[in-house]
C-alpha cells in the first residue's frame, strides 16, 4: 500500500481546539507517568512497606514490572475499540482507570498489618494500572498526531511527551517536597502515601478535558466511508513489517526511558551511594532540562525527518552509555552531568514518539497497530529494565550493566530504524501507509488522478485530487 496524502485535515481544528486536543492528551499522559515517577521515588519507602527482607529491592522492582504484564492485554483490548468506535470514548475511560488505581495505592494496608496480603494488593492495583495504560499512550498518541497540522506534526506531538516528563517531574517533585516537610521518619511512616492520593485530582482534571474534545477529524473521514477491515488480525497478517519496526524501535526506547527516568534513583542510591533527597532533586534537574529541550526536537524534526533524530540519538547512546555511566560514580556533580548527556540524547527520540509511531500504520488500524506493536515491546522489554538491572548487578556486581543493557537495546533500534519509513510533512489521512518518499514521487504521465498526491507549489504541502464518485470505495483513500 501507499500513502493517501490529502489537504491537511486539522485546519478547522487549529486555533483553540488543538490546544484543548494537545492539553486533554498531555494531562492524560501526565497521569499515567505522575505515577511512574511516584513510584520510583518512593522505591525504598514502598520496600519496608510492602516487601520486607533481603529481597525487597526486586519485589519492589517486581511490583514496577508486573503492571506490564497487562499492558499488551489492554492495547489487544482498547486499540480495535478505539479503531471502532473512536479515540475519544477510550481516552475517558482509561485515565479515569489509572488515576483510581495510583490514588488506591495510597490507601493499602502494610506488610506488618496484614502481612503478605499488602504487596498481593499492591501488585493487583499495578495491574489494573497496566491494563488502563495499555489504551492509554497509543490513544493518546494517535488522537493528537491525527489533530495536528501535517507540517507541525512533531512540534505538537512533542508536548504529549512534555506531558510524560511534566508528570515524571510533577511526581519526583511531590515526593522531594514531602521528603523535606516531612522527614525520613515520617516518610517511611505515612508520608509516601500523599504523593499516590495526589493522583486522583489529577486523573479527574484530565478526564473533564477529554469530555470536552470532539473526535479526531482523520477518524471521522474513514469511518464514514468504506474502508478495508481493522482489527488484530489485519494487523498481524497485512501489516508485519510495520508492527516490528514498531517493536524494534520501541526496545530502544523504553530500555533507555525505563533505566534513565525510573531504575536510577535505586542506581544511584544503592550503587553510587547518594542520598535520597539528593537523588530525587538530581533526577528533576535532568528531567527539566529535557523538558525544555523537547519542543525543540520536535520542530526539528519537522524540517530535517524523524529518520536522521532516531539515528543521531541511537548511535550517540550506543557510543555513550558506558563512559556517562563510568562516570555517575565519580561523584554527585558528574552524576548529575553524565545523566543529563545520556537524557540530550535520548530526547530526540522521545520528542518524536507521537509524531514518528501513530504514522506507521493507516488510520483503520492505527489505534491497534500501536497500542499491540507498543505494550508488547514495552512489557517485554521496558516495565522490566528497572528488575533485570536490579537483579543482574546484585547477582554480579557489575555496576555499569545498565550502561550495556541501553547499548544493546539502541543496536536493535537500529536494525529497526533501517525499515523505518521516513514520514515527516506526509498526511495521516485514508487508508494507505503513509511515506515521505511516496508523497514525492512525480504522478504518473497519463494516469487517471482519482488517486494521485500532487504538491501544491503555493501554499507547499499535498493536496488530493477530488474522488471519482464512481471508483471502487477502496481506491478512495
Amino acid at each position: 500500500m501507499t500513502a493517501s496524502t490529502a489537504t491537511d485535515p486539522s485546519g478547522p481544528r487549529s486555533g483553540q481546539q488543538l490546544r484543548k486536543s494537545v492539553a486533554a492528551s498531555a494531562m492524560g499522559n501526565a497521569t499515567e507517568w505522575y505515577d511512574y515517577g511516584v513510584y520510583a521515588a518512593t522505591a525504598t519507602y514502598l520496600t519496608d512497606a510492602f516487601f520486607p527482607g533481603d529481597l525487597g529491592t526486586l519485589g519492589t522492582m517486581l511490583g514496577f514490572a508486573i503492571s506490564f504484564v497487562l499492558r499488551p492485554l489492554g492495547g489487544m483490548v482498547w486499540g480495535p475499540i478505539g479503531d471502532r468506535i473512536g479515540r475519544k470514548a477510550v481516552l475517558g475511560t482509561t485515565i479515569l482507570l489509572m488515576a483510581a488505581a495510583t490514588g488506591a495505592i495510597g490507601l493499602l494496608p502494610t506488610h506488618a498489618a496484614v502481612g503478605v496480603t499488602a504487596p498481593v494488593l499492591l501488585i493487583a492495583l499495578r495491574v489494573v494500572q497496566g491494563f488502563s495504560t495499555g489504551g492509554e499512550y497509543g490513544g493518546a498518541a494517535t488522537y493528537l498526531a491525527e489533530c495536528a497540522s501535517d507540517r507541525k506534526r512533531g512540534f505538537l506531538g512533542s508536548f504529549l511527551e512534555f506531558g510524560t516528563l511534566f508528570g515524571f517531574v510533577g511526581g519526583s517533585a511531590t515526593v522531594l517536597a514531602c521528603q523535606l516537610v516531612l522527614g525520613s521518619d515520617a516518610m517511611h511512616d505515612w508520608g509516601w502515601r500523599i504523593p499516590f492520593l495526589i493522583a486522583v485530582p489529577l486523573g479527574l482534571i484530565g478526564w473533564y478535558l477529554r469530555t470536552k474534545l470532539d473526535e479526531s477529524p482523520v477518524f471521522e473521514e474513514v469511518a464514514d466511508r468504506p474502508h478495508p477491515p481493522g482489527g488484530l488480525i489485519e494487523v498481524l497478517t497485512t501489516y508485519r513489517r510495520e508492527t516490528l519496526t514498531l517493536i524494534g524501535l520501541v526496545v530502544a526506547l523504553n530500555v533507555v526511558n525505563y533505566t534513565l527516568l525510573t531504575y536510577q534513583p535505586t542506581y544511584l542510591q544503592k550503587t553510587v551511594g547518594v542520598s535520597e533527597s539528593t537523588t530525587t532533586a538530581m533526577m528533576l534537574i535532568g528531567q527539566l532540562v529535557m523538558m525544555l529541550t523537547l519542543p525543540f526536537f520536535g520542530a526539528l524534526s519537522d524540517r530535517v525527518g524523524r529518520r536522521p533524530l532516531w539515528l543521531v540519538s541511537l548511535i550517540g547512546l550506543s557510543v555513550l552509555a558506558l563512559p556517562m555511566y563510568w562516570l555517575m560514580g565519580q561523584g554527585i556533580a558528574w552524576a548529575i552531568l553524565g545523566f543529563i548527556v545520556l537524557g540530550l540524547f535520548y530526547v530526540p527520540q522521545l520528542s518524536t514518539i507521537s509524531s514518528t509511531f501513530p504514522a506507521i500504520f493507516p488510520t483503520h488500524v492505527r489505534y491497534a497497530g500501536f497500542a499491540l506493536g507498543y505494550n508488547v515491546s514495552t512489557a517485554a522489554f521496558g516495565g522490566t529494565a528497572p528488575l533485570v538491572n536490579e537483579a543482574v548487578i546484585e547477582q554480579t556486581g557489575w555496576a555499569l550493566f545498565p550502561a550495556a543493557y541501553m547499548i544493546g537495546a539502541s543496536l536493535i533500534g537500529l536494525v529497526a530504524w533501517s525499515f523505518l519509513r521516513e514520514t515527516a510533512g506526509t498526511s495521516l489521512r485514508g487508508t494507505g501507509v503513509p511515506d515521505a518518499e511516496t508523497l514525492l514521487k512525480p504522478p504518473v504521465p497519463d494516469a487517471p488522478l482519482t488517486n494521485t498526491a500532487v504538491l501544491d507549489p503555493i501554499v507547499d504541502t499535498a493536496v488530493m485530487d477530488p474522488i471519482d464518485p464512481d471508483a471502487p470505495a477502496a481506491s478512495r483513500y
